[in-house]
């Protein structure tokens, strides 16, 4: 079978992405309804005599004229659904009075449409598009922002984030983000030791954030479902597909083709894909391991859909079995994770979740004598049990107790590095398995349950057999020795 007939199973169609009939994208972000909720549940959190201020993320230069694709700030598109740069959103706690006598509540400042520019980079939305299509009524464009009349001075509380220091000045604009930021600090006479000034809530920033963003609404729950249904699938799919002779960045391009045949439109974070060793690396990005070889390769692949990550991690043997140290990890790592499950619920602490996980960790390394004491545990666990997802990897949060609606990751790992002092057949061994939960009043709800993680589950599902193994591309007449 060749890739182009590739069909992903049927169990999980519910992922394929829905399109309107007029333009043929996808009917399934989130509404304008759901980004104003958000203004009002931030400002039901405000102080009285209060105004919040949230700024687009800067653009970042790949090489010399080339940029990266652009991603918005997550708190910018979590409270307005404008996606685009060079832009920045003012929420009022009270409603303002402009000088023609109307009130008004929110101001968005967007990039002015360009023809010249929108040739090259693509459609902007603009003064009447945002209004359109996200539902404000005060809409002006960035240049706008310079002659506002807004008295900064008459607010206690000017509620923002860490102030960027690393932006371009695009000389040739006058209204990008460096200018939106520098009339910012001049209007509300932000200085250098603003974070210690009382009027500037940097701490409110992200106390409010927190709260808002750790509980996820039923829309973005939904988002959130198919970013790990997505994730598994991939999963799955490439635990059939990998063999010995494959590189790791090949295993990292299966999983993303799979993300893309579902409409997810970026990962979350770096793919991480390492054989042996390499795994571990925590945060390996490299891929460039040209063969995975008879090791276990640890796959940390999370798809992105519509804003909203996944973070769904896997550990197999590519050649289909475990060998009896890598079983005995992996076996350790598994139990770990099921105590913790076993806690997720609303009303547990992070802390009580981490202690039981790195508690059994340790016992069993010790058991195996890798360690001689428990203490010596962070050595080969060296990181936290889990943490949030949702619009970031690491999503924000306010609270150290679990609650009902929070989605986050629960994640064990035990890495061992290659001459580490214990006995060498546990070399180059490296196992996390990581998952993703919704937390509820009395458990938890397993989102990536569809991602093969017994081992007796792992090792049938390696035995199959999947399109992408069949998919052959001619040889490159370039192509280096060995490839």
């Amino acid at each position: 079978m060749r890739l182009r007939d590739f069909v992903i199973a049927a169990t999980l169609l519910s992922t394929t992405p829905t399109f309107a009939q007029s333009d043929d994208l996808p009917d399934d972000y989130l509404t304008p309804a759901f980004h104003a909720g958000r203004r009002d549940s931030l400002r039901a959190l405000m102080p009285a005599n209060s105004v919040t201020v949230v700024w687009a993320f800067p653009t970042r230069n790949f090489s010399n004229d080339v940029d990266y694709v652009y991603h918005q700030n997550p708190d910018m598109y979590y409270f307005s659904g404008y996606k685009e740069p060079h832009s920045m959103l003012l929420v009022f706690k009270e409603p303002q009075t402009a000088a023609d006598g109307s009130t008004f509540k929110e101001l968005l400042f967007v990039q002015k449409r360009n023809a010249q520019a929108e040739q090259w980079t693509g459609k902007r939305m603009g003064v009447e598009g945002a209004k359109q299509k996200l539902g404000f009524t005060h809409v002006f464009n960035g240049e706008d922002f310079k002659g506002t009349n807004i008295d900064f001075s008459k607010f206690d509380k000017i509620i923002l984030d860490r102030l960027p220091t690393d932006i371009a000045d695009a000389r040739y604009d006058n209204a990008d983000l460096f200018d939106l930021i520098q009339q910012l600090k001049e209007k509300a006479q932000i200085t250098d030791n603003y974070a210690q000034d009382k009027r500037f809530g940097t701490t409110l920033f992200r106390q409010y954030t927190g709260q808002l963003r750790e509980i996820k609404t039923e829309e973005e729950l939904s988002l959130l479902r198919k970013a790990v249904e997505i994730s598994c699938q991939g999963q799955a799919e490439v635990m059939k597909a990998v063999k010995p002779d494959m590189s790791e960045r090949e295993v990292q391009g299966l999983h993303e083709f799979v993300h893309k045949k579902y409409g997810a439109e970026y990962v979350g974070y770096p793919s991480i894909v390492g054989a042996g060793n390499n795994g571990c690396v925590l945060h390996y990005q490299e891929n460039e391991k040209l063969h995975v070889e008879n090791k276990m390769v640890l796959m940390d692949v999370g798809a992105e859909y519509h804003g909203y990550t996944a973070d769904v991690t896997r550990t197999v043997p590519t050649n289909g079995k475990f060998t009896a140290e890598q079983k005995a990890i992996y076996e350790l790592v598994y139990e770990a994770q099921e105590a913790a499950f076993r806690l997720c619920k609303e009303g547990t602490t992070w802390q009580e979740l981490d202690k039981v996980s790195r508690g059994l960790i340790a016992d069993g390394m010790v058991k195996l004598g890798i360690i001689s004491k428990k203490e010596d545990v962070n050595k080969y666990y060296p990181h936290g049990l889990g943490h949030h997802i949702g619009l970031d990897v690491h999503d924000r949060s306010a609270s150290s107790k679990l609650k009902k609606g929070m989605v986050i990751t629960i994640e064990p790992g035990i890495y061992i590095p290659e001459n580490s002092p214990c006995d060498k057949k546990w070399w180059g061994i490296a196992v996390r398995i990581e998952d993703d939960l919704l937390i509820k009043e009395k458990d938890y709800e397993l989102l990536s349950w569809a991602a093969p993680r017994k081992i007796s589950d792992i090792e049938k599902t390696v035995a199959e057999k999947s399109p992408l193994d069949n998919f052959v591309l001619p040889k490159l007449k370039s192509a280096r020795k060995g490839f």
